[in-house]
């Protein structure tokens, strides 16, 4: 028996255990209606770049795929919002309507041309010409998208709307392709090449770990805080895996790299032997690969064999899943107890760090000093909260700042304000965990309308905006270049009179606070914590309140 592409995506969505879809109209609404009467929600968002980020951050929290749709007119404004999910290696379903073929080359009314467009932010594309084509393309594009490197994949369906595809007939039974989770295959390492890396590691005084994006995917945490036991050797992270050990572990080192604090790219360059794990050794990580500094050796494990040699030539390369991987260099290390010199020396530089900048954890200023934001946050987060931070400076001040014991932390991989709709993503994935958003006023600006998607879903998110009425990470660098003079440099960067993100937040029905002095924030926190709808508290801060800034070792 046959049924309609319609009833046949919508079936196969929600038997694979899909509870949210994301779009803008108009697109798929035969489609949108079924899966509400299946009990999937159909998420209507204001833009198709929000929409996106909400797939985006569902995606990284519970390892399906995030669905998100846009009709044709939308296709470039969703392939841009695409970017941050490819640089996180997030698993994201794109799906957009496209004018049948006798409509292309002809000046199609709002139409351009859509894989190129999709080219640069997925990892596979098809065009689906007819509803009997769907089950193959879907199940090929979930398997991709869910596979190392979990990527966003790309459908383009015809019509306009994609009724073509809606419309026509399905004989297949519906798929069930909720087994494929990313990452989708956990391949054990070759005994051959742990062999030889663990007699390196072991042979090395100074080790030191740096732990990316993959090893985040890999959920490795408990395998690599016991091979970094054996080795003595401090635990630095990509931005993207801040979380994945507790902050406050004694072998944790910070995030290493541009957004770092200054002890961790020293600890790094202080190491005689690195190994990686799932790290991508990008300019970000490496700090413009300086660091590590060229010529030091490289044990290097990841699932992704393109990694290898990207940046830095691999001593030894071992293609597994980081956690497997791990788990049998623990078992094949020494048990000899190790010179713990070396990590005695970062844990020194870490403390000596923590005292510097302790006062400002403390600071009674105002404007408030965001790292006492941070601090308060550290304080407030419940242990099952997933913090989101937008990128920049929110990411430096999360990432040096804010403790992650057992909380997840998402970040955003380079798109301003994507942590708004991501956070939204992010409780639809996990609506019985708190989330927290951490944003600046620039990013929050981006996406404000989808405090209405909040509202009318009853989803419930605290949004902290670091409100300093500018682009505050740039503001010394503008301001120097126009010769110190601030009044010039405004005019670039800043914003005039604050919005009042309080009252904006209120209008849309919702709960807003201004926080103006820092013994109000953790009241506010704690009682937005503990609402049951979306709360934005507008923290009045200084913008020239720097961010721990991270060093170049060598100078």
């Amino acid at each position: 028996m046959s049924i309609t592409g319609a009833e046949w995506l919508a079936r196969s969505l929600a038997a694979s255990g899909q509870t949210h879809v994301f779009f803008v109209d108009a697109v798929l609404r035969p489609t949108l209606l079924a899966l509400s009467r299946l009990g999937v929600k159909p998420v209507l968002a204001h833009t198709e770049k929000a929409a996106v980020y909400m797939a985006d951050a569902y995606a990284r929290v519970s390892g399906r795929p995030g669905v998100v749709a846009a009709q044709s007119v939308g296709a470039a404004n969703l392939a841009a919002g695409l970017q941050d999910a490819f640089l996180a290696r997030a698993p994201v379903i794109a799906m957009t309507g496209r004018k049948v073929a006798a409509h292309q080359h002809r000046n199609a009314y709002q139409e351009v041309a859509h894989a190129p467009l999709f080219q640069a932010v997925t990892k596979f594309a098809a065009e689906v010409a007819a509803a009997d084509e769907l089950p193959q393309r879907l199940r090929q594009a979930w398997a991709a998208a869910v596979s190392v490197p979990a990527r966003p994949v790309h459908l383009d369906l015809a019509g306009l709307q994609a009724e073509v595809i809606e419309q026509g007939q399905v004989a297949a039974p519906p798929a069930e392709l909720g087994a494929l989770t990313a990452p989708r295959f956990r391949p054990a390492p070759d005994p051959q090449a742990i062999e030889q890396a663990a007699a390196v590691l072991a042979r090395a005084r100074r080790v030191a770990i740096i732990a990316g994006d993959g090893a985040a995917l890999s959920a490795c945490g408990a395998e690599l805080l016991a091979v970094a036991g054996k080795l003595a050797a401090p635990i630095l992270t990509t931005l993207g895996a801040r979380g994945l050990v507790p902050t406050t572990h004694p072998l944790h080192a910070g995030v290493v790299g541009s957004y770092s604090a200054p002890p961790a790219n020293r600890i790094a360059a202080g190491a005689d032997l690195l190994l990686l794990v799932g790290c991508d050794s990008g300019d970000q990580v490496t700090h413009g690969w300086r660091v590590p500094p060229a010529g030091t050796p490289v044990v290097q494990i990841d699932a992704d064999p393109s990694e290898f040699d990207r940046s830095y030539p691999a001593d030894v390369a071992v293609l597994a899943d980081p956690r497997a991987a791990l788990a049998a260099l623990a078992a094949a290390l020494p048990d000899a107890p190790r010179d713990p010199g070396f990590l005695q020396d970062a844990q020194a530089q870490l403390a000596e760090w923590r005292a510097e900048i302790a006062p400002r954890l403390a600071s009674e200023a105002v404007p408030i000093d965001p790292a006492r934001l941070c601090a308060e946050l550290s304080r407030a987060l419940p242990e099952d909260a997933i913090l989101v931070a937008d990128t920049g400076y929110s990411g430096i001040w999360t990432g040096t700042l804010v403790e992650i014991t057992s909380q997840a932390y998402l970040r955003a991989a380079g798109s301003l304000g994507w942590a708004f709709p991501a956070a939204l993503g992010a409780k639809c994935a996990a609506p019985d965990r708190p989330v927290v958003c951490y944003c600046g006023d620039g990013a929050f600006h981006y996406h404000m309308p989808e405090l209405e998607t909040a509202r009318r879903l009853g989803l419930a998110v605290v949004v902290v905006v670091n409100n300093n009425r500018g682009f505050g990470q740039g503001w010394p660098n503008v301001r120097r270049v126009a010769g110190n003079d601030s009044d010039a440099a405004a005019e670039i960067l800043r914003f005039g009179e604050s919005a009042d993100f309080a009252a904006i937040a209120r209008g849309f029905g919702l709960h807003g606070v201004t926080v103006e002095r820092p013994g109000d924030i953790a009241p506010a926190l704690r009682a937005a914590l503990a609402r049951n709808e979306t709360t934005v508290l507008d923290v009045r801060t200084d913008i020239e309140s720097r961010a721990p800034e991270a060093s170049i070792p060598g100078g």
